[in-house]
């Protein structure tokens, strides 16, 4: 099976060695960084070098770490080699084969692990892998069903494919099954580089040692380049690299195997203690050494002051950099339906949430029908104000009830991130497959709803008042869910969103017309009556209700057996025309596609902007 895979053996032939020359990367705040792109201003002097001058290499069929202390440099180190910080942060050479990187390619044929396992819960493993196989790879959903089966065989998941996930407390595969499944989404493309960032933390000894056996199989099997970032590893797991990186304080301490880090360690008159490995013997000492590079590959341990001099940082763009176009495995509409499935699954497996918003839906209809009860016989101001309050209220709940899916909005957000970085899909195939989704799910939540609170009330009874009704309900939910979608993609966490977004609904509450008449709203705030998402659905149900040729003969309000007011008279009280009926809820679409729209442009900004 693995020799029919031609994507496999193609990659196979072309194998990667990376090397970096002279690399240095300097931490300064944005405003060191802009006056340096645009004004040609060196940062000050207080900026501080994540890394200085490194000088490594990685080889193919090599099992390279990165290791040293924290703060050494180590993750950015692999972030560059990973092409994932600006170029125009970053002196010195990043090379492949002996030629400077060329980051969105290399981005494409690479493979990047991140220390956090990114996965959804719903999802098996199975279905985990086929669906990155859809999106990287050309050929369809057959091809890519025979590479997941190659790969499961690969990583040893055959047994659990058929698993999901899982998460928090409710794992459904154990954490080094875990690992090995978020290795295999960025292998699925058979990549000639792969990069990995703390692959056995948080896993006992037993499970780290397998996940780094199988990446030193794969790396002399298959001839790939690995690097990994690790901190302490120990003897076992030690013997399996090939090559060190050992960094301390942004410099290269070491670049080589471990024998000769050994002897050189003895040379600088060090004796190792038998129950220490050489690793851990030189991250004790390494605070007194000093590398001194004479020339590339040839590193010297001298005892020295560890003093260094600041260097210049090298512009490398006059202009922010932008992210070019990359190359696509599928059109944006195979994107779009391949995102859309995934999507449907982790909405309808997410027991939590489908049966709560369904249960919600339906409780809310039959509880405020049975409240509001025939509510439309009454024929006085005391039952206009009801109405209104009805309708006031339903919108409250409905605009207030989606903010349950911000989370699930963040989890994904995460996992987008990750995925555009490696190429795998285009940010507005995401938004666009996230909107379709929603449409019919919201569509069945606004029916269960509105289905018994309408009739049960007794609201206007025509089928085209109900159907009219169902449709503004509808776009309710939908302009919540964008709300929500559009500020996830802003909001750092869980906690500021839930506490903005609150804040925005208490405020379109505040400034719709029904609190506070738009009269004595002040100037300064009118802007506010009309943003709010309240203010057009509650016109447009105030217009079905009493509008209309309907509207012209039914009488709302009665006294001494004579109707004083109609239906039509009291729009027009209310400053509303029967043409707001269709204009409203075209303002209602705006909105939805504005906060869409706008996500889009959030999104695609935090996933193009690199460090």
């Amino acid at each position: 099976m693995g020799s029919s895979f031609k994507p496999n053996s193609c990659t196979r032939k072309t194998p990667h060695r990376l090397e970096t020359k002279n690399l240095s990367y300097k931490l300064c705040s944005q405003l060191d960084e802009y006056r340096s792109l645009c004004f040609g201003s060196n940062p000050r002097r207080g900026a501080k070098f994540i890394l200085k001058d490194v000088n490594c290499e990685a080889r193919p069929a090599e099992l390279t770490a990165i290791a040293g202390p924290s703060g050494a440099g180590k993750t950015t180190l692999l972030e560059i080699l990973a092409g994932r910080i600006t170029p125009c942060r970053v002196s010195g050479q990043v090379l492949v084969n002996h030629r400077p990187m060329e980051v969105n390619q290399f981005r494409r044929t690479s493979g990047y692990v991140t220390q956090e396992d990114a996965l959804f819960p719903s999802l098996t493993v199975r279905e985990t892998l086929m669906y990155s196989a859809l999106l990287r790879l050309p050929g369809g959903r057959k091809l890519a069903d025979i590479r997941v089966g190659e790969l499961m065989k690969e990583l040893g998941l055959d047994h659990i494919a058929d698993s999901r996930i899982g998460g928090g407390s409710n794992h459904g595969i154990s954490g080094g099954e875990m690992r090995r499944v978020s290795i295999g989404v960025d292998l699925v493309h058979d990549p000639a580089v792969i990069l990995i960032d703390e692959p056995t933390s948080g896993l006992d000894s037993a499970s780290a040692l397998n996940v780094v056996s199988l990446l030193r199989l794969m790396a002399v099997n298959q001839g790939k380049t690995i690097v990994l970032t690790i901190h302490q590893p120990g003897f076992r797991i030690l013997e399996l690299f090939d090559g060190l990186i050992l960094l301390s304080d942004g410099f290269v301490m070491h670049n080589g195997s471990l024998n000769l880090l050994e002897a050189r360690l003895k040379l600088a008159g060090h004796h190792i203690p038998h129950h220490v490995n050489v690793l851990e013997f030189a991250l004790d000492v390494m605070e007194s050494l000093v590398i001194h590079t004479s020339e590339y590959g040839n590193n010297q341990f001298l005892l020295k002051d560890k003093e260094h001099q600041d260097h210049k940082m090298r512009k490398q763009c006059s202009k922010i950099v932008k992210e070019k176009a990359l190359l696509y495995s599928n059109s944006p509409m195979g994107e779009i339906l391949i995102l859309g499935q995934r999507f449907c699954f982790n909405i309808f497996r997410t027991k939590q949430l489908f049966v709560a918003r369904v249960l919600q839906a339906i409780v809310a209809g039959f509880l405020l029908g049975t409240i509001f009860l025939n509510d439309g016989s009454q024929q006085s101001q005391v039952a206009l104000q009801t109405r209104s309050g009805f309708f006031a209220f339903s919108l409250t709940f409905l605009l207030s009830s989606t903010t349950e899916g911000l989370p699930i909005f963040l989890e994904e957000r995460r996992t987008l991130m990750r995925e555009t970085s490696r190429g795998a899909y285009r940010v507005s195939s995401y938004v666009l497959a996230n909107t379709l989704v929603f449409l019919p799910f919201l569509l069945m939540v606004g029916l269960l709803y509105t289905t018994p609170v309408y009739w049960l009330v007794g609201l206007r009874k025509d089928i085209e008042g109900f159907l009219y009704f169902s449709l503004v309900v509808w776009l309710v939910l939908l302009m919540s869910n964008s709300l929500v979608a559009c500020f996830s993609a802003l909001v750092p966490n869980f906690i500021l969103g839930t506490s903005v977004i609150a804040g925005l609904m208490g405020s379109f509450f505040l400034f719709s017309g029904y609190f506070i008449s738009k009269e004595k709203i002040p100037s300064y705030w009118i802007f506010m009556h009309y943003l709010s998402l309240f203010k057009y659905p509650f016109e447009c149900l105030m217009i079905n209700e009493y509008g209309g040729e309907q509207g012209k003969i039914r009488c709302i309000e009665i006294s001494n057996g004579e109707c004083i007011l109609h239906g039509v008279e009291f729009l027009r009280q209310q400053g509303l025309k029967e043409s707001q009926k269709w204009t409203n809820l075209a303002v209602m679409l705006g909105f939805i596609m504005g906060y869409r729209v706008l996500s889009f442009f959030i999104l695609w900004s935090r996933c193009y902007t690199r460090k």
